[in-house]
Order: C-alpha cells, then sequence, then structure tokens
C-alpha cells in the first residue's frame, strides 16, 4: 500500500495547474449513455474515480478513445444495461447510470452504491423522482431494477438538496415525454457544467444554476464537444495548504466566480488574495487567523472543503469552530489531526479547534478522500517527518498532488 513522506516547514512558491473537476467529469461521462452519436471531451483528469467510471462504462458497451486529457465517447452499441456490484462499490457517482440508461433503453440495473465512509447519502431521491416519470422499480439482492418504456415528465420535489439526483433525473428527464420541472434542485457549479453539456447535445434545459430547472424532453440527443471546467475543490485545496503553509502561489486555470466563500474566508485568515481571469494568486507570510466554516449547499461553504479548514485553523492563532451541516460522519479525520498535536473537540456536529503554535510530525491515516487532503495540508505544516497512509483516497480526487506540491516546493514523496 502507498504512502505520502512529507517534510514539513517548507513555504509553497509557484504556479499549480488545476486540473478539471471530477464532479462535474463523473456525469457528464455518464451522459454519453444518452445519444448514440460520439462525444468529445476535453480537461478530463487522470484519477482513479474517472477510471472506475470508464471501465463501468465499457463494460456496458461504451467505447473510449483516449488522448491524453481528451476522450470520445461512443454509446452506439451498448449490450449490457448493468451497473454489477464491484464496479460500483467504491464509487457512488456510479449510481448516475441509472437515469440515462432508463431514458434510453427502458430499462437498468444498477448495484446500491458504495465509496466514502462519510455518512449517509440515500439513493431514496433518486428512486422517487423516476418513479414520479413513471419508471416501475424495485430492489432486489442490493440491486436497483428500473423498467419504463418511455418516462413522462413530471414535477418533482426534492425533500434534502442532492447534487447526483439532481443530476440523474435531469439525464433522465432530457428524453423523457414533456416538461419535467425539479425544484429544490442543487446549484452547484458542476450540475452547471453538466447542464451546459447536454445543451450541447441538444437538450432543452433552464435554469440550472437555480433551485428550480426546467426541462423540455426531446426524442433524440446528439454528439457534442465539451471542455470540463476547473475543479474548484482542488483549487480550494491548493490554496489552504499554501495559507497553512506559508507562501506564494498562482493557480493556472481556475475559476474565482464559484469560489467565493472560500476565497473569503481565506481572506479573514489573512491571506493576501488577486485574481486576474483564469489567474488566482495567493500570499500568506505570518501564522494564519482562526476562521468559524459551516457548511451548506452551494452557494454557501463547501462541504468538501471543511477538512482543509480544519487542517489550517489547527495551526492559526485563535480558536474556531468548524459546524458540518451536510454529513454526519465527517470529522473522522479529527482524531488523525490530534496524532500531530492539534486540540480539537468535538460535540455533535460541531468541531472546536483551538490554535496550537506548531504541530509535530507523525505517521497517520487517511479515512476518506477530503481528509486525505487535510492530513497532507497539515503534514506540511508540522515541524518534522509526517506519513500519510492509505493515500489511495488521495488518489481518487487529486491528481498527481504529490507532483504539483513538490513543483512549488514542498519536500514530498510517495512511498510503498
Amino acid at each position: 500500500m502507498q504512502k505520502l513522506a512529507i517534510q514539513g516547514g517548507s513555504p509553497l512558491n509557484g504556479e499549480v495547474n488545476i486540473s478539471g473537476a471530477k464532479n462535474a467529469a463523473l456525469p457528464i461521462l455518464c451522459a454519453s449513455l444518452l445519444s448514440s452519436d460520439s462525444l468529445h471531451f476535453d480537461n478530463v483528469p487522470e484519477l482513479n474515480d474517472i477510471s472506475t467510471m470508464c471501465k463501468l462504462l465499457q463494460q456496458m458497451g461504451v467505447t473510449i478513445e483516449a488522448n491524453g486529457r481528451q476522450r470520445v465517447l461512443s454509446a452506439a452499441h451498448i449490450d449490457k444495461l448493468e451497473a454489477p456490484y464491484d464496479m460500483v462499490k467504491t464509487m457512488r457517482a456510479s449510481i448516475l447510470v441509472l437515469g440515462p440508461l432508463l431514458a434510453r433503453f427502458g430499462e437498468a440495473r444498477v448495484s446500491l452504491p458504495g465509496g466514502c465512509a462519510i455518512g449517509s447519502r440515500p439513493v431514496d431521491l433518486h428512486i422517487k423522482g423516476l418513479q414520479a416519470m413513471g419508471a416501475e422499480i424495485q430492489i432486489e439482492h442490493g440491486y436497483i431494477h428500473a423498467q419504463s418504456k418511455r418516462l413522462k415528465g413530471a414535477r418533482i420535489f426534492f425533500d434534502l438538496v442532492s447534487v447526483t439526483g439532481t443530476e440523474n433525473l435531469m439525464m433522465a428527464a432530457a428524453l423523457a415525454d414533456g416538461v419535467t420541472i425539479l425544484e429544490n434542485a442543487a446549484r452547484e457549479p458542476e450540475v452547471v457544467d453538466l447542464a451546459n453539456c447536454l445543451i450541447s447535445m441538444g437538450a432543452s434545459i433552464e435554469g440550472a444554476g437555480s433551485d428550480t430547472i426546467c426541462i423540455t424532453g426531446t426524442e433524440r440527443l446528439h454528439g457534442a464537444i465539451h471542455c470540463i471546467m476547473p475543479d474548484r475543490i482542488e483549487s480550494g485545496t491548493f490554496l489552504v495548504a499554501a495559507a497553512s503553509a506559508g507562501g506564494n502561489i498562482t493557480l493556472t486555470n481556475a475559476r474565482a466566480d464559484i469560489l467565493d466563500n472560500v476565497l473569503e474566508k481565506l481572506q479573514e485568515a489573512g491571506a493576501l488574495i488577486k485574481v486576474s481571469g483564469n489567474l488566482i494568486n495567493l500570499q500568506m507570510h505570518k501564522r494564519p487567523l482562526a476562521v468559524n466554516v459551516r457548511t451548506a449547499p452551494y452557494p454557501a461553504f463547501p462541504t468538501d472543503m471543511q477538512a482543509q479548514f480544519m487542517a489550517m485553523n489547527t495551526i492559526a492563532e485563535g480558536s474556531s469552530m468548524v459546524v458540518e451541516t451536510i454529513f454526519e460522519n465527517r470529522f473522522m479525520h479529527v482524531q488523525e489531526l490530534r496524532r500531530l498535536g492539534a486540540q480539537i473537540e468535538v460535540e455533535g456536529n460541531t468541531a472546536v479547534i483551538k490554535g496550537c503554535s506548531r504541530l509535530e510530525g507523525a505517521t497517520i491515516m487517511a479515512t476518506d478522500l477530503r481528509a486525505s487532503a487535510s492530513l497532507v495540508i497539515a503534514g506540511l505544516a508540522a515541524q518534522g517527518e509526517t506519513i500519510v497512509d492509505r493515500i489511495y483516497h488521495l488518489d481518487r480526487g487529486y491528481e498527481h498532488i504529490e507532483s504539483k506540491l513538490s513543483a512549488l516546493g514542498a519536500q514530498i514523496r510517495r512511498i510503498k
């Protein structure tokens, strides 16, 4: 099993190119199932989750041509309408094949998903929405079995804001008969990126980015060319790393307009931030100030940045509170940060962090994707060597993170 060895104490300086967004690429790859024509995607990140999704689509019959960050997908000859457990268990995003398969082929059999153990993320919102559109759905032997001659447009209200639920039903509605209205829909930029891709395929979608999305179904979608948006969570992670370790870094191929809450909190922590086009520059030459964080659905502070800010707060000046409102089990990084000397107390969904002047390197274990990033950040700021174990979580969502950090001056290497 691979690990990261980090010698802390080095500031970060230089430029880092931001990769395509994992959480946008995964549903967009699934959108290829909606058409028999080829789709050309650019800026696709090289990640384990992307490889897993491509393998899942290929075993259904999708052909995929890869050339660097470009992918050409063709779902002209689908011969298997199933997503088996062994392909789905490591990645919850696999549920996103359900809507497209059902909409285009009238049937789908998808295993109940796995993924990071950060809390309950029920698929009942997907199922209720598809049932409202006329699908017959049974859950048996750990599989969702859905059938429908042709889905019908419907008015669907989400009890809870669900990103994958919004994406799945938006894709299904694109080929449905009639108008579908999604209310209390997710507003994340990744949902907008998927909508833009579907529109380029011929779909009629209005309101993406708001809490009400209107989709007028069509009988057929065609091929398209689409460039995946930059990854806002990778952007935020590198900015927090520089704010914690100190230094002067510039993100290239980034988007500041989808990072408002993160940038505001970093400025509150004392970072100097300048934005110019697709460049974001951060300078930090002092110990950060503690900042309070409360997660909530977009456009509020993202849950995927909670762990990284907690790592920064452990070495910040002052005390802070981090409140997690999205996932009930997303504080598993706390006990690992404590091994480095962090002073954190947790009660329910609230963590109280008392900043300390220094962390001490130790061997720690990653528990999920974003927790892994927080441990790397803490290791960069700690004195001495930190070993981060179980970094396969990192490889699911961060492209060559040790190479990118090394180029910024971090003393970090991958070991077996």
